[in-house]
């Protein structure tokens, strides 16, 4: 593989957070334009992505916009449109996952194949490489090996996820939020059914587990493994998180990008993706982040602790125990520094997790607090003494993060000399790039030669405003002549000018790689709902590929009898130790619990499990509600919404 640069790759729901993305040390940004993002309220107008662009570029930094959902027909003129306003504003690349788009005239811009292309195998990454892709988001539920297989089919960058929430489902191959509520999660309108608590029945009707969040995951760590995939060709290192806030942005991307340079600083076959180091003015901690604990998922294989089953929420760090309770206060034994505003919480009899915010705390103690809560200690349930309490909000982390907290410099070297009729100053960067600026300046015969050299350097050397760092400064003079500090000030920034004209123009473009001609075959002939074509131009791709049955998309509303409504690698049987592989039956209240089909209820709402053991996933079985169709068929008498349909 050619290309050995090493990508951070951060979120940003606006650009004010990608800027700070960029400080902390990331090479590229993604982030949603105006539409079509899969991020219904993390759209961006066309002049903020610019000014992030510019931003982004200084550093030689890149900035990619999400355009992955899934396209009506009459959506596709539209999102060309879009298109052009993205190139025209300097986006380097965007990230699709309908094929569509390929299909359609497009300006000269870089394409990465999204998440929800669902790559799996050496074989479809391969294929969508030829097919005219620059970057492949893998599959999160890839192991090691499996990415090393794709790693030797392809040859163009690979991207995982590497921090955040994780999507239980294969990406792109879950339609319960579609069936159950007329909301796409293939078009950015995710319900987010997987973090809903449910009764899991066994195939008698008993109860397996009572309210357990079977489909909720713990969010994605890989800190633990970044070397490791690096070795099996991993290249873009991405953080989930477009909906995220400005403190989560900082603190994950400067913990990845320590990680990351660590590992640099070992591989000289490896270089940063841009420029310029970042300086933390904190100490990266992604424990402080709203995380639901963390789990390096199926990279290491499977496990079997990688369900947040009790809560969807963050249930914080340890801080401490319920010591005493007073009619309108409570004390607590704490190892940590308490503050006002701080959210505590704690698990009920029930397990479920039960906030505690602080109005105030006062020390009492060397380690005992009195606290006063903001709700009633009556609305708390299950508040005892011994109760172990967390803290999911720190009040003294937050305002480190609202402070500015990093500053990126790029290194450069200064060279002062002579010229005829004044002095030239030339910079070079550490990427080679240089500007020159002469300036006729009087010079003047110092009355103390050591204090003249001085005020040149001390002049000089005033980068602090800018985006450079001084590494070297060099005076080529025949003696350090007396200069005003008003004509040094001048020469030195529009040196500093010059040179970020220089880098701008030095920056390459990214352009749209060329499918291979003729058009490769796709590795399979026909296509289910699963492969979501929603528009005539996506089954127009696929038959040009040699796909002979193309099935419509599930948001077209063609499969209304069960089929698989989710698509996962994670397994409620293997959870709950249920596995053929773990035993044949377990003794309960029950009785022997039959481990096939299991039922998932929360209120009116029933799937069933179904488990695939070949390739060791599991299918959430239903199928799409009465009141969805005819929801969406009055859309399309009312209004222009065209369906693709596969069938007559």
């Amino acid at each position: 593989m050619n290309n050995q640069q090493i990508e951070l790759l951060s979120p940003a729901r606006d650009a004010d957070i990608g800027i700070e993305a960029i400080n902390h040390g990331a090479d590229a940004v993604y982030i949603g334009g105006p539409g079509f993002g899969a991020r219904k309220s993390a759209d961006n107008s066309v002049a903020d992505i610019a000014r992030l662009v510019n931003y982004a570029h200084r550093f030689h930094a890149r900035i990619f916009v999400t355009l992955n959902t899934i396209l009506r027909d009459d959506e596709l003129e539209p999102a060309r449109n879009m298109i052009g306003q993205m190139a025209d504003a300097g986006v380097d690349a965007l990230i699709i996952q309908d094929m569509g788009l390929l299909e359609l005239d497009l300006p000269n811009i870089e394409l990465h194949a999204s998440t929800q292309c669902d790559i799996r195998t050496p074989e479809k990454a391969r294929f969508l490489q030829d097919a005219g892709f620059s970057q492949l988001v893998l599959a999160r539920e890839l192991d090691l090996s499996q990415i090393a297989a794709i790693r030797a089919a392809t040859e163009v960058p690979l991207e995982f996820f590497v921090h955040g929430a994780l999507c239980v489902a294969y990406s792109g191959q879950c339609f319960i939020s579609e069936a159950h509520t007329g909301r796409s999660a293939n078009r950015g309108e995710c319900n987010q059914a997987c973090r809903l608590p449910y009764q899991v029945l066994d195939a008698a009707g008993g109860v397996i587990a009572h309210d357990k969040h079977v489909l909720s995951l713990k969010d994605n760590n890989q800190s633990a493994n970044m070397a490791a995939l690096v070795d099996a060709g991993i290249r873009s290192f991405k953080i989930e998180g477009r909906y995220k806030d400005m403190g989560y942005v900082k603190n994950s991307t400067a913990h990845y990008r320590q990680l990351l340079d660590a590992i640099l600083e070992e591989r000289t076959d490896l270089s940063p993706a841009s420029s310029g180091k970042s300086h933390f003015l904190f100490t990266p901690d992604p424990d402080q982040n709203f995380n639901r604990a963390a789990s390096d998922y199926f990279v290491q294989g499977r496990r079997e602790d990688i369900g947040a089953f009790d809560s969807p929420k963050n249930p914080g760090l340890p801080v401490g125990y319920i010591s005493k309770i007073n009619p309108d206060s409570v004390e607590l034994e704490a190892t940590a520094l308490l503050n006002n505003g701080d959210g505590l919480c704690y698990f009920d009899l029930q397990n479920e997790l039960v906030g505690m915010a602080i109005n105030t705390a006062e020390r009492i103690g060397d380690t005992r607090w009195r606290v006063v809560p903001k709700d009633p200690l009556s609305t708390l349930r299950h508040l005892r003494v011994g109760t172990a309490i967390n803290r999911n909000r720190d009040m003294n982390w937050q305002r480190l993060m609202d402070k500015k907290s990093a500053e990126r410099r790029i290194g450069v070297s200064l060279l002062l000399e002579e010229t005829f009729d004044g002095l030239a100053l030339t910079l070079i960067d550490e990427d080679h790039c240089a500007a020159t600026v002469q300036h006729a300046i009087e010079k003047a015969a110092p009355n103390d030669v050591a204090r003249a050299e001085a005020s040149l350097r001390e002049h000089l050397s005033k980068l602090g405003t800018t985006i450079f760092n001084l590494t070297e400064l060099h005076l080529n003079l025949s003696q350090p002549w007396f200069v005003p500090a008003s004509a040094l000030n001048a020469l030195r920034r529009e040196a500093v000018e010059a040179l970020e004209v220089v880098r701008k123009a030095a920056l390459p473009p990214l352009p749209r790689k060329a499918a291979t001609l003729p058009p490769v075959p796709y590795p399979q002939d026909t296509l289910s709902y699963l492969a979501n074509v929603f528009n005539q131009k996506a089954h127009d791709f696929y038959a040009k590929h040699g796909v002979k049955v193309i099935e419509a998309a599930f948001e077209s509303h063609e499969e209304e009898g069960e089929v698989s409504l989710m698509i996962t690698k994670h397994c409620v049987r293997y959870s709950l130790s249920l596995c053929p592989k773990q035993t044949k039956g377990v003794t309960g209240v029950h009785g022997t619990i039959k481990a096939e089909p299991l039922m998932l209820m929360n209120g009116s709402e029933k799937l069933k499990l179904v488990f695939d053991c070949k390739p060791c996933e599991m299918h959430v079985v239903g199928k799409i509600k009465r009141n969805v169709i005819q929801q969406k068929a009055r859309e399309v008498q009312t209004s222009p919404i065209t369906f693709y349909q596969a069938r007559p």
